[in-house]
């Protein structure tokens, strides 16, 4: 099926729901539908759910969390659900009606217990049920059109309702690890108006975006299915950035059209499951309203002469001189980050399997809730352990824990109040966290590579060590474990922690890792290095859509090592699919003879 996206908007239900695999391209096609919605006279509102949301630079106008209209969309307004500035308000929203009537030190308890991640998750949540679930805020507007976050986080997103549902439920207390539940509580016909609205076919379409890749598509299918369990069956699918050679002579050009067929091959049952679209791969980037508005048009653009592109950036250094660098301290951690979608799990894999080959035992592991490390590593490798931080097992694990050494001299009442508590959906983020405190800790006398969650997660993870601290010391009543109380200084140590920016030579992940890396400065980290992934400036192609493309690289080639990065490196695109150890390897060796 070769179905223009356009004919997927002509039928828009009122709530659509673009998710998917982070880099395949969900904002742009979440904003150049609402653009098609609004030019065609309805009122349209645009939100992104996402922690890290590049939805400002996509349409060029900056947001917040207000409803902001969009210059040159008549009847098109977006927003941002920022997720601390959502916490900021729910803190006070819950603690404002005490003051006056608890002492201080009860208030700056409340305070304290409402300052963890787990707030800022369901203050989100909140504003994202409100647009859902409460039909009175979005009352003004034809459609509400909903850019989510990675598919880890959408699936957290979607599943709240039901799990708070039954926290409130099943507990008696009047607390949890959000402190009084009574704020909560406010908002549990809001939630549940929510859940039925995601499983009304007739309001709600889910759009499932992929590129015709394996590991998008294996998400994508995934994502599909476990929808399916929780009620939210009209489904669609979008493979975006499909490619087609202009010259089939042209080998990079072949190469190309080859792995998205070979992709829609290995996938033909799923795509022919549920209806689907194609998007055909644009020249240029897609920022600003009119690049938005060809995605649905159809019409092609520009593009340049030319046998192929060098990089005008003359400081990026060898991948072997990167690499050996990274090895010289023979143990540690190294971490990827960056936005999802630039390819931290392939970087990550390929640095785990060149250590290992060079004699030093590895251990690559993934806080990433869609992990795909297993899946892109292929096979086993001599030296090399690798595992995920599976949070259902992580968490039965540490309830199990608390239950037995808190929990053992309780009587029955007081137990029961401790199971309440532990049926929270918070339990799992601090299960987590002390699994990724553990792994990290490994890395005392070998070398551990952490492929980690999208930005937004990561950063929730870095910068809430204290509210962890304070968590785990009311859960569990015991001393902070050391791999814990020992984190943070072990990722500020540049001896101890080298974090890798990974980036794709395009405007959003290069102006997101930007922003990332001030962050990490801010929390006394400095990043180790830049890694510019899959490149086309530099390979010999005669395709003119490809040497566009690699055109449009160079401003951003040349901002990452003239200005933002201290030291940089670039891997290119490169013909086979980067799936198993030898393909693995042959990233960094490929990459060692390109032209930049």
């Amino acid at each position: 099926m070769n179905t223009p996206i356009s004919e997927l908007i002509a039928a828009a239900t009122r709530f659509l729901f673009f998710t998917g695999k982070g880099g395949v391209g969900k904002t742009s096609l979440a904003c150049a539908t609402a653009i098609s919605l609004a030019d065609a006279g309805k009122r349209v509102l645009l939100v992104s759910t996402d922690p890290a949301s590049n939805l400002d630079e996509v349409l060029g106008t900056s947001l917040n969390g207000q409803a902001t209209e969009i210059p040159g969309a008549p009847s098109l307004f977006a927003l941002n659900i920022d997720p601390e500035e959502a916490a900021r308000a729910y803190r006070e929203k819950i603690v404002s009606p005490m003051r006056g009537v608890l002492p201080e030190a009860a208030l700056r308890s409340m305070e304290e217990q409402l300052s963890g991640a787990c707030t800022m998750e369901i203050a989100a949540f909140d504003e994202f049920s409100r647009l859902l679930g409460d039909e009175s805020s979005t009352a003004a507007y034809d459609h509400v059109v909903f850019d989510t976050a990675p598919t880890g986080h959408t699936l957290r997103l979607l599943t709240l309702p039901r799990a708070w549902t039954g926290y409130f439920q099943a507990n008696t207390s009047g607390t949890s690890c959000l402190g009084p539940l009574a704020g909560l509580d406010q908002q549990r016909s809001i939630y549940e108006g929510a859940l039925n609205a995601l499983a009304d076919a007739g309001r709600t379409t889910l759009i499932l975006v992929s590129r015709a890749q394996i590991a998008p598509l294996r998400e994508a299918k995934r994502t599909h299915d476990e929808l399916g369990a929780l009620g939210v069956t009209n489904q669609r699918l979008v493979l975006n950035g499909v490619f087609a050679a202009a010259d089939s002579g042209d080998g990079i050009a072949a190469a190309l059209e080859m792995r998205g067929a070979k992709a829609m091959t290995q996938f033909r049952s799923f795509l022919g499951s549920l209806p689907n679209y194609r998007v055909p791969l644009r020249p240029n980037n897609l920022l600003g309203l009119d690049a938005l508005r060809a995605i649905v048009s159809g019409l092609e653009g520009e593009v340049s002469s030319g046998s192929s592109v060098e990089s005008t950036a003359s400081d990026f250094e060898s991948i072997d001189k990167f690499i050996a660098d990274l090895e010289a301290p023979g143990r540690g951690v190294v971490m990827t980050m960056g936005k999802g979608g630039v390819g931290k799990t392939t970087v990550a894999a390929a640095l785990a399997v060149e250590l290992a080959r060079r004699g030093h035992a590895v251990h690559l592991s993934t806080t990433d809730p869609a992990a795909h490390v297993l899946e892109t590593l292929g096979s086993t490798v001599n030296g090399l352990s690798v595992s995920r931080i599976d949070p259902l097992a992580e968490t039965e694990a540490y309830v199990a824990h608390v239950l037995a050494t808190q929990g053992v001299s309780l009587d029955v009442e007081s137990r029961a109040l401790l199971e309440e508590d532990l049926r929270s959906p918070c339990t799992e983020e601090i299960a987590v966290f002390r699994a990724f405190a553990r792994t990290v800790a490994e890395a005392q006398g070998s070398f551990v590579i952490l492929d980690t969650a999208p930005t937004g997660h990561t950063l929730l993870l870095l910068d809430t060590t204290e509210a962890y601290h304070r968590e785990l010391g009311r859960q569990a009543r015991e001393s902070i474990p050391e791999e814990v109380r020992q984190l943070l200084p072990r990722l500020r140590d540049a001896d101890y922690t080298r974090v890798l920016l990974v980036t794709l030579p395009e405007a959003t992940p290069v102006h997101e890792a930007a922003a990332l890396q001030d962050d990490l400065r801010r929390a006394g980290i400095e990043p180790f290095g830049w890694i510019v992934n899959q490149s086309f400036a530099g390979l010999e192609t005669s395709d003119p859509l490809l040497r566009e493309r690699a055109r449009n690289e160079i401003p951003y080639l040349s901002e990452v090592a003239d200005s933002l990065a201290k030291r940089a490196t670039v891997l290119r695109w490169q013909a086979e699919e980067p799936v198993g150890p030898d393909a693995l390897a042959s990233l960094f060796y490929q990459s060692a003879t390109a032209t930049h």
